[in-house]
């Protein structure tokens, strides 16, 4: 396990510390986006997809990305609404991306989140005291073939201090010739929500889930799949991945991303179609590719 940090980048990083008791309920956003790391202008197409959460009638709590590049990091980092109103995993970390193409951030909203009960401020119609706190920041390495770890950070409810929730922004490994690595990969991440001190928490991302056996693996391991929980009734597919894609691999459509759940409650969720990005073409007219090759996924739960 790699120890990590979360930073707001307009000011220093301090420890956490929790001081203030407040009973609540939380209700919580999370978007989850897989960049596309190796389409074309990758830099242009993230600004067009993060451009797009951001600007959504309700920005989300907590935004998890995957495949981002160094220079789309970049680009992430002196982005000026996510500097003004977003903590950001590895801010100041150079050593990211040594051996990997790319890799998971995590940015987390500063309205509802603080390093400690001292930089809460009444504002935003944010009561003192009501943001969770921020625990261990950590990557966890996981058995792979391509490399992959899994992003965790830690929150603590102002109401039970001595209980954190576990969020884990993930990336399995990709290809069906990996699938006993991603069968390790998801053991490793149930039983991170089961350490001592943790009350369970959520996990999501590209799971990378191509197969039967894929699918299976959440309800193995104890955990709850967001999507089955609110919409198998519904019979709805739920594919974030090949949808309206003609491959040669002849993958079809699929529901490569999740959320898995522990101890956690969904209460909606949806699929986020990325839009299109303009491509020029030398001596042609420009074209227009998917901002990335997965739809995103919106989540809203209550801790």
């Amino acid at each position: 396990m790699v120890a990590s940090r979360l930073c707001q980048l307009s000011s220093r990083c301090a420890p956490s510390q929790v001081t203030q008791q407040l009973a609540l309920t939380s209700r919580f956003s999370l978007i989850t986006q897989n960049f596309d790391a190796f389409s074309s202008c990758p830099v242009a197409r993230a600004n067009l997809l993060l451009g797009g959460i951001l600007e959504e009638s309700k920005c989300p709590d907590i935004i998890f990305l995957q495949e981002v590049t160094s220079d789309v990091r970049t680009s992430i980092l002196g982005n000026p609404k996510v500097r003004e109103a977003f903590l950001v995993t590895d801010a100041e970390d150079q050593t990211l991306f040594e051996r990997v193409p790319f890799a998971n951030m995590t940015l987390l909203s500063s309205k509802r989140f603080a390093f400690d009960s001292e930089l809460q401020k009444e504002e935003d119609g944010v009561e003192r005291g009501e943001k969770f706190m921020l625990g261990p920041v950590s990557r966890v390495k996981l058995p792979s073939k391509y490399g992959r770890c899994a992003l965790s950070v830690d929150i603590i409810p102002p109401s039970t201090p001595s209980t954190t929730c576990r969020l884990v922004n993930v990336h399995l490994d990709s290809l069906g010739d990996t699938l006993p690595y991603r069968t390790e990969q998801m053991e490793i991440l149930a039983n991170l929500l089961r350490e001592p001190g943790c009350g369970g928490g959520l996990i999501a991302g590209d799971f990378n889930a191509i197969s039967p056996e894929d699918h299976a693996l959440l309800e193995k391991n104890g955990l709850v799949d967001a999507w089955v929980a609110l919409h198998e009734k519904k019979g709805l597919d739920g594919a974030t991945w090949g949808v309206g894609v003609k491959r040669r691999d002849g993958l079809g459509p699929g529901r490569l991303d999740k959320v898995a759940m522990l101890g956690v409650d969904a209460t909606d969720m949806e699929i986020l179609r990325p839009g299109l990005s303009e491509v020029s073409k030398p001596g042609e007219d420009s074209g227009y590719i998917p901002c990335s090759d997965h739809y995103g996924l919106r989540l809203t739960f209550t801790v």
